[in-house]
């Protein structure tokens, strides 16, 4: 797709990678509305880049209501819908009922929901895009979080669903996949996510780079770290040696 003249709506867009894509996509000439649930950090994104803000719960039903119809009473249209907002909860099996719950409703609901308020605009265009921010933890996994890798695993899933399902319909999904980067999510990941991460990790804005690049090719996987599909490939190729090397890594975090 062209970013120019094309309506987009963002989720989780006050910050990190959220914000970085709005910026980007406002300086292609996109028409952009943002969604977030820190209402001051949405609307001032949204002054800087001359966007929509609609602060609200990304993760309800009114929330995505309110954002879709947002932009088709403003604009008549969405050209690209970016299921962005996420939380990553760390701990295991022991982790509060409350906390996995959480994260189900923001990495998997919270695209679910999108995609149920946008598809019957799409289906009867004929043409769509849906760009879902998963995390290489959802084709690999990240230690020490476990209700983070599940929800990703669920969240990549979900768009490979809606890819294989709408593609001849003419409905494009990508799912974007980065390892480290340099958001208050990476900073509040603890020692493990920083241990593991802080080496490799890149900026939001080169993310969002590799986005705008991926959006004209139409990739289902958009990789800002390219060094994740050969880890992808191995863990597919040789399960034993993959599950090997994370236990090496386990043991040095504990």
């Amino acid at each position: 797709m062209r970013l120019a003249d094309s309506v987009v709506v963002v989720t989780g867009a006050g910050n990190g990678i959220g914000a970085a894509m709005t910026r980007k996509f406002a300086r292609a000439g996109a028409e952009v509305v943002l969604g977030d649930l820190d209402a001051d950090a949405v609307r001032r994104v949204a002054d800087e880049v001359g966007g929509t803000a609609v602060p609200g719960d990304a993760a309800s039903e009114a929330g995505v209501r309110a954002l879709v119809d947002t932009a088709l009473e403003r604009y008549g249209r969405i050209d690209l819908f970016c299921a962005n907002a996420g939380v990553a909860r760390g701990g295991g099996p022991e982790a509060a009922d409350e906390l996995w719950a959480e994260s189900w409703e923001v990495n998997v609901m919270a695209h679910v929901r999108a995609a149920r308020a946008v598809l019957p605009h799409w289906l009867e265009r004929g043409e769509g895009h849906f760009l879902a921010t998963a995390s290489a933890a959802g084709l690999l996994t990240m230690l020490g979080a476990a209700p983070y890798s599940v929800t990703k695993h669920a969240a990549l899933a979900f768009a490979e669903w809606m890819a294989v399902t709408y593609a001849d319909r003419g409905i494009t999904v990508q799912a974007l996949c980065p390892q480290g980067v340099r958001t208050d999510m990476l900073g509040g990941s603890g020692d493990a996510g920083r241990k593991l991460l802080d080496s490799g990790a890149i900026e939001p804005e080169e993310v969002a780079d590799v986005v705008a690049e991926a959006l004209e090719d139409g990739r289902f996987l958009v990789l800002p770290h390219p060094e994740v599909a050969e880890y992808y490939a191995l863990r597919a190729a040789d399960p034993a040696r993959w599950h090997g090397g994370m236990r090496k890594l386990q043991r040095k975090l504990e």
